[in-house]
């Protein structure tokens, strides 16, 4: 009997779980949506609860701030896949350099990425903050890995670089530049797999070619 006891109240927790996740990845697609179709301003918290279907109630105790909900929208979106693990092992430039590339590529490609750089970008003007929280909570902790593997790879000597922070700014400079800004002004952008796939080996190679072993 304890055991079941214990089963089922297992089960309500993780029911009562899903549907806490439920609700507020609502609240964080409704204002996305709000924000890009308002803007940040034009957008209240009362509207993101009504679009989200939950009460104010619930949102207010989850995000008690707009900027509260902007962190969280920022922190969701550059949070999903693996970018946020560990760099790759050194020894491999080329692995590494693949592996980062596609984490990077597979992160920046989505819908999603678009829509919030859209956001930040039309509400720079007149709330800066909002683009120094992107790049805090967002494309800086990428950079740093990226960063951190090419300063293992020149410690192991398989890469010659004195520069890591302005190498990484080359090599995610030349994924972003094919893959991501141009879906920024052309909305029938879409390069096939392969072509993706073409530039980030590119990408890798110009990597090697510029700091590998003479």
């Amino acid at each position: 009997m304890d055991a079941t006891a214990q089963s089922g109240s297992g089960s309500g927790s993780g029911y009562h779980e899903r549907v806490q996740q439920e609700k507020r990845s609502a609240i964080l697609r409704a204002a996305t949506e709000l924000f890009l179709e308002s803007g940040y301003d034009g957008t209240s918290l009362a509207r993101v609860a009504r679009v989200a279907g939950v009460s104010t109630a619930t949102l207010f105790k989850r995000f008690p701030t707009k900027a509260a909900l902007f962190d969280a929208i920022v922190a969701a979106h550059w949070a999903v896949g693996d970018h946020a693990t560990e760099p790759p092992q050194p020894g491999d430039p080329r692995a590494g350099l693949s592996t980062l590339a596609r984490r990077y590529a597979d992160l920046i490609d989505r819908p999603e990425m678009v829509a919030l750089f859209r956001i930040v970008i039309a509400e720079a003007p007149r709330f800066p903050e909002l683009s120094r929280r992107h790049f805090a909570l967002g494309k800086l902790p990428f950079f740093a890995t990226v960063q951190a593997y090419l300063e293992a790879e020149a410690a192991a000597g398989t890469l010659h670089i004195d520069d890591a922070e302005l190498a990484a700014t080359h090599f995610m400079g030349m994924i972003a530049t094919f893959c991501f800004w141009p879906r920024l002004l052309l909305v029938d952008y879409a390069p096939t797999a392969e072509a993706v796939q073409r530039e980030l080996d590119e990408a890798v190679r110009t990597m090697l070619a510029r700091y590998g072993p003479a």
